[in-house]
């Protein structure tokens, strides 16, 4: 009974081995398997006219009190940190993808799974901005999170799909808002790329660009040269400009960006081209402008999770921050210990924006200052 026992150890070791090896050497082919829908797509309607003029269609909004997960802190932080003259700013926030199914390209708006993740989202991302900002998030059919690992139409017109959604609800953001009123623009992962496509469509050439504190794409590359000049505002060069834009993607180290890279390099530019291999754009979140490096000790708090997902706490000084020259991604250093959803190639892509909550937050607090003082000097 000994032998037997130990020859089941010995084979589940080995079966442990090889699911190991199969996911270094097939992890690209599993992920899609996984996620990639296989059914049909199936074309939506456009929402209604009004579908986003009540609260219905809004994970965080003005006026939700207590149920708005955007207004969530960490324990020992004051949420109205903010003078009441930058909190004059609205913030309009684009959740990454929750919807991880299969089943449909687009999300259903009422996917319990899908609405339970985008909260945490939310909560763990946008609350950055709350002690700078009232916060507008809103629910949309969402791309699956497969839309991203093929190069089937499907996936593609999934995105154009969420996108429409997504514009729909900054265009009533923009109607609720009195016409002086400073904003800022942020997203992360599919929310970060709605975003670009947004600042082209309803930013760039516009008198709107005034208005625009800073724009937060984050997790989402942009070609310097393909998207950036279409996006009507130039990368944050300083930490006080405003009207600029702040992006990043986060990778421990040793770093395999090989999928992600895929990914952004598989779909056109904003100028229709195709993107090429040089170094996408990064700016540096603890120095707040393009390129360089900070060590850790400028890391003003990362937001740890605690596993339920429901709260977290701030760790001064957890990781550095440096921008790759060779690729333009973010580098942390050694992998820190932040949770189960760090994805293959030490791709801290779930926490970009906890990685330096804190200092996001100093980030806009900083910039809405100055967009206030240029404003007076107009």
């Amino acid at each position: 009974m000994a032998r037997k026992f130990l020859y089941l150890v010995a084979l589940l070791a080995v079966l442990v081995i090889a699911a190991l090896f199969a996911l270094r050497i097939w992890s690209g082919e599993l992920t899609r398997f996984a996620f990639v829908p296989r059914v049909d797509f199936a074309a939506l309607d456009p929402l209604p006219a009004e579908t986003y003029a009540g609260n219905a269609m809004w994970i965080a909004k003005p006026g939700l009190g207590s149920g708005d997960p955007a207004q969530w802190v960490p324990p020992g932080l004051q949420k109205d940190a903010g003078s009441p003259e930058s909190r004059r700013a609205a913030v309009f926030f684009i959740h990454p993808t929750s919807y991880l199914a299969r089943e449909n390209w687009n999300g259903p708006i009422d996917d319990p799974d899908s609405s339970r993740r985008a909260v945490f989202f939310v909560r763990g991302m946008a609350s950055a901005f709350n002690g700078q900002a009232q916060v507008w998030a809103p629910r949309y059919r969402q791309a699956a999170f497969g839309a991203f690992l093929t190069a089937k139409p499907e996936g593609q017109r999934a995105l154009d799909t969420a996108y429409l959604d997504v514009r729909q609800a900054f265009d009533t953001f923009l109607a609720s808002l009195p016409a002086d009123t400073p904003i800022v623009l942020a997203g992360h992962s599919q929310g970060a790329l709605h975003l670009i496509h947004l600042l082209k469509d309803r930013v760039a050439g516009t008198p709107l660009a005034k208005r625009i504190v800073g724009a937060y794409p984050i997790g989402w590359p942009i070609s310097v040269e393909h998207d950036l000049p279409l996006m009507g505002l130039p990368a944050c060069t300083a930490p006080d400009q405003v009207g600029c834009i702040m992006n990043w993607s986060s990778f421990a180290e040793p770093a395999d960006p090989a999928m992600v890279l895929e990914a952004y390099r598989a779909r056109p530019a904003l100028d229709g081209r195709a993107r090429d291999s040089k170094p996408v754009l990064c700016t540096n979140p603890l120095t707040g402008k393009v390129g360089g490096s900070a060590p850790a000790s400028a890391n003003l708090g990362t937001l740890k999770p605690a596993e339920d997902l429901e709260s977290g706490e701030l760790v001064l000084k957890a990781v550095p921050a440096r921008c790759d020259a060779s690729t333009g991604l973010l580098m942390i250093g050694d992998p820190p210990d932040l949770g189960p959803f760090v994805l293959p190639g030490n791709n801290y892509h779930v926490y970009d924006i906890p990685l330096f909550w804190m200092n996001l937050r100093e980030d806009l607090a900083t910039r809405t200052a100055a967009w206030s003082r240029t404003a007076r000097a107009r």
